[in-house]
């Protein structure tokens, strides 16, 4: 019996030595628009050697850009569908407007979730995205163009969209990055990545406009290259 405590700490042991955290600096670009981001992760390894790894961190994200169109965001509008099915389901054009931002910033803080693989010893490809967290930023103005019902543009103030959940498509909440990417060890603890980064970035208006809406959502495709360290 007195051996059992030991048994029982070997795959707490044998995990935790598959395990480590890493601080990372990412810049993502692309299509009038930039975006840095750091974060602190922590990974777990599975299985015999650990290549399987599953992870979580803390993230904040930047986005700026000039001119970017911000379009009407809930599901229940854009596709008419707040379920999985969201996801196979096309635009209602007739429901969708859009506010244009001059110069758009979002500042959002969330937890992020990271499923990778390793491939020999050096090489990772990973995806990871934001589930939940805040986002702060200065209130802007933008032109809010009601395409779907032939209004004149209007000047409306809007104020960054403060919480962010990460749901289904369209049904998501606030401002949200997510990644895809492959990474070089080039030193035992020195790290490059590179890859692509898809970003929902929110505002809300302070008022309702067509179809008792105040929400509108930017979607932005960028590469990215990030440099990540093994603390």
């Amino acid at each position: 019996m007195k051996f059992l405590p030991f048994l029982l700490a070997l795959p707490l042991s044998a995990l935790a030595q598959k395990s480590y955290t890493t601080a990372d600096v990412a810049l993502a670009g692309g299509g009038g628009a930039f975006s840095p981001a750091v974060s602190v992760n922590r990974f777990w390894g599975f299985g015999e050697h650990g290549k399987f790894k599953i992870g979580l961190g803390l993230r904040l994200t930047s986005f700026f850009g000039n001119d970017i169109d911000f379009r009407t965001a809930p599901a229940r509008l854009t596709s008419g569908k707040e379920s999985l099915a969201a996801l196979f389901s096309e635009d209602i054009v007739a429901n969708i407007d859009t506010l244009r931002m001059p110069r758009a910033q979002t500042n959002a803080l969330n937890l992020v979730v990271h499923l990778q693989y390793t491939f020999g010893s050096r090489f990772d490809v990973g995806f990871n995205i934001d589930a939940i967290g805040a986002t702060f930023g200065s209130k802007k103005s933008g032109e809010f163009l009601a395409r779907s019902q032939g209004r004149p543009v209007t000047i409306e103030p809007a104020k960054v969209t403060p919480f962010n959940l990460l749901l289904i498509s369209d049904s998501d909440r606030g401002s949200l990055n997510s990644e895809l990417y492959a990474r070089y060890w080039v030193r035992p603890k020195v790290g490059l990545r590179a890859g692509l980064s898809f970003q929902f970035s929110e505002y809300t208006t302070d008022r309702k406009l067509t179809f008792n809406n105040d929400r509108f959502r930017a979607k932005t495709l960028m590469p990215l290259v990030a440099l990540s360290v093994k603390l």
